[in-house]
C-alpha cells in the first residue's frame, strides 16, 4: 500500500507550450515499476483549454467539478460535467478544456508507453475552440 498525502506534490502552472488560458496541474501518482498509469487533477480557468494531442495508450477524465468541453478530431465538441468519465482511444487526437463561462476541473488518467504518455500538437484556435 502507498498513501500520497493531499499536498504532497506543488502545484504548476500549466505550461503554454500544452495550454491555452489559465490552467492548474496538481500532480496526484506518477508511473513507476509497479503502475504504468500516472494521474493528475486539472483545472482550467473559463475558455482554457488542451493543445491537440494524443496518448500512446490512450487517456481517461474524470470530471470533477464545472463545465468543461472536449473534442475529438473529426467530432462535435461535447459537454463534459461532474461525474462524467470520458475515455480517448490510444492515439485519438483530441482536447479537452473549460467551456466559455465556466471552469472545469477533471482528474486525468494516462499510462506510459516506453516512458511516453503524450504527444502534443499545435493550439486549439480561438475559431475551432468557438465552433460548438
Amino acid at each position: 500500500m502507498d498513501i500520497t498525502k493531499n499536498g504532497a506534490n506543488p502545484s504548476g502552472k500549466g505550461p503554454a507550450d500544452w495550454f491555452t488560458g489559465s490552467v492548474r496541474v496538481d500532480p496526484l501518482f506518477a508511473a513507476n515499476e509497479a503502475r504504468r498509469g500516472a494521474g493528475a487533477l486539472v483545472t482550467f480557468e473559463p475558455g482554457a483549454r488542451t493543445a491537440w494531442h494524443t496518448h500512446p495508450v490512450g487517456q481517461t477524465l474524470i470530471v470533477t467539478a464545472g463545465i468543461g468541453l472536449v473534442q475529438r478530431e473529426g467530432g462535435p465538441i461535447q459537454e463534459i460535467r461532474p461525474g462524467d468519465v470520458v475515455w480517448f482511444e490510444p492515439g485519438e487526437r483530441h482536447w479537452h478544456g473549460a467551456a466559455r463561462d465556466n471552469a472545469m476541473s477533471h482528474i486525468a488518467i494516462q499510462e506510459h508507453e516506453d516512458g511516453k504518455v503524450v504527444d502534443w500538437m499545435e493550439h486549439v484556435t480561438d475559431d475551432e475552440y468557438a465552433a460548438r
